[in-house]
């Protein structure tokens, strides 16, 4: 993994980049997320988020549905190509201790992202076989 890390939509109106180490990289696969990804599970890079700097077009909110503790989602997705690149508050207000939860496919390098957390098992299709030494949980862990 290079610092800083590098990403952007597929059309390249929106670029960002990461100055901190991610703190966790997982997979989620609630239902929400295979649909959104049209996957089995969507791969998440937790920054701090101070660390996640966006330069390009504006980000465009969409509804991204409910958690099961009844908080509204909401995915930032590139204003021309639609491209999901983050979820959570609005770019640039967040409150200090914040996460940032960025789309793992959207970064430049992929190559070393491996997901040692994997949640909301319980809907995991099948087929799925997950790391013998990961996290796993069947829902949302304690802490998110």
């Amino acid at each position: 993994m290079n610092s800083p890390l590098t990403g952007g939509c597929m059309c390249g109106a929106v670029r960002y980049e990461i100055t901190h180490k991610p703190t966790r990289i997982y997979a989620c696969h609630c239902t929400d997320c295979q649909r959104a990804t049209t996957s089995a599970f969507s791969i998440g890079v937790s920054v701090p988020g101070e660390a996640f700097r966006v330069t390009g077009k504006e980000l465009r909110p969409v509804p991204g549905g409910v958690t099961e503790g009844g908080r509204a989602k909401t995915r930032w997705v590139c204003p021309d190509c639609g491209i999901c690149l983050c979820g959570g508050v609005k770019v640039g207000t967040e409150t200090p201790g914040y996460t940032r939860n960025i789309r793992g496919g959207t970064l430049d390098d992929t190559s070393w992202l491996r997901p040692t957390l994997h949640l909301f098992t319980r809907s995991k299709q099948p087929w799925v076989i997950l790391p013998e030494d990961a996290t796993v949980y069947e829902a949302s862990p304690p802490s998110a």
